[in-house]
């Protein structure tokens, strides 16, 4: 019997956090969205699974999609053999599967007035910080809008060989990117077990990981089907990334009809719990985990407005030093020149400079462009020094 703290075996599902989430990330496995012989679309399943997107929104959820797939259809469309495919031949089928992916997305949702858009990323842009930040704030745009957002890696420009296995991890970094609550993963592997239960007969299943062990790392075995190759190896891997995150993270089966419903009933799934929300995590890290790269000095309005969990406006900056870009970490401090706050800037230091002690509405005059009306949003933004 396994002895370790990380890990709770239990017959009965957890309750799902998934409806108590505010923003929901789905990641679709290929082996779910193309039938293996055919290597056409399930459109079918496909149908009930947008059913159930549609419903997390009419409550009020943000949903983010990331979907795999654009290899397995692209190449049928090609005509390519079945087997290990060139990278060249990965890249192509992309390119032409890509395209077909987006279109089944747009007319399933379609259907249900939801807006789609197609955003393809690498690790790259998830990493690299002015791409990060450029990724993010057109992602939280469309969320706004009341768009979902289909994303998928940018196989077509990769530089190394393509993994399908990627878009696991791929996804646990949208996630943190975007500070969702919850992440599903769904695939054609029901959970995490002890070993591998199709050579073990007693392997047991793993409903919650509370914490990520050595041991649990070393139950991760290979890919399970023939159009995807991530197995559970990537899956463990993306829950590291997604708790650390703060987010909750779902293994579960997605080859039954409306998925996402059957995980809120009670289907069998492993899900894998933070020990804090993607806000605190966030705050936490804008507060001690990056370095200052400049300062900003406001007036006693604008110290007023801070402490009440209230945006920076230019018209409140009285003094700017340092050279910073934009989404570097800033101190803000009053007019005694003690802090009172942290945050990642919305403009460049030269850009802040002309804006300070001017009024949001003269931004576009001032710049040139429209950005953001404030120089450090409050979600951006933690109070380190309270009256």
């Amino acid at each position: 019997m396994l002895n370790d703290p990380g890990l709770k075996v239990d017959p009965k599902p957890p309750a799902s956090p998934l409806a108590a989430a505010r923003r929901v990330v789905v990641k679709v496995g290929s082996a779910l969205l193309v039938d293996a012989a055919s290597g056409k679309l399930n459109r079918a399943w496909l149908e009930t699974l947008a059913a159930d997107l549609a419903r997390l929104r009419q409550r009020g959820q943000e949903v983010l999609l990331v979907s795999s797939g654009a290899i397995a259809l692209g190449r049928r469309g090609l005509g390519l053999e079945p087997g290990k495919l060139k990278l060249e031949e990965s890249q192509a089928a992309a390119a032409v599967g890509q395209i077909r992916l987006a279109h089944a997305w747009k007319e399933v949702l379609d259907t249900h007035s939801v807006a789609v858009a197609q955003i393809l990323l690498t690790f790259g842009d998830t990493e690299e910080r002015r791409r990060y930040l450029n990724a993010r704030a057109t992602l939280g745009t469309l969320l706004r809008l009341g768009a979902v957002p289909v994303i998928n890696e940018n196989d077509t420009v990769a530089t190394s060989e393509i993994r399908y296995g990627d878009n696991d991890r791929l996804a646990a970094r949208v996630a943190q990117m975007m500070s969702a609550d919850c992440l599903v993963l769904l695939s054609d592997v029901d959970g995490l077990y002890t070993a591998d239960p199709t050579k073990d007969a007693s392997a047991q299943f793993i409903p919650e990981v509370h914490r990520i062990t050595p041991e649990i790392e070393r139950m991760a075995g290979g890919a399970a089907s023939a159009v995807g190759s991530g197995g559970m190896a990537t899956k463990v891997a993306a829950a590291k990334i997604a708790v650390t995150a703060g987010c909750h993270m779902c293994v579960a089966a997605g080859r039954e009809l409306h998925p996402l419903q059957r995980i809120e009933d009670g289907a069998r799934c492993s899900w894998f719990y933070p020990a804090a929300t993607p806000a605190t995590v966030r705050k936490q890290w804008i507060a001690g985990a990056l370095k200052a790269a400049g300062e900003l000095y406001v007036d006693v309005g604008a110290a007023a407005a801070l402490r009440r969990g209230k945006s920076l406006l230019p018209a409140g900056v009285t003094k700017v030093t340092g050279s910073f870009e934009r989404g570097d970490a800033l101190i803000v401090r009053d007019t005694e020149g003690l802090e009172i706050a942290r945050g990642l800037s919305a403009y460049s230091s030269a850009d802040a400079e002309r804006l300070r002690g001017r009024q949001s509405a003269e931004i576009e005059t001032l710049l040139g462009f429209r950005g953001r009306d404030e120089i450090i949003h409050r979600d951006d933004l933690v109070v380190t020094v309270r009256d």
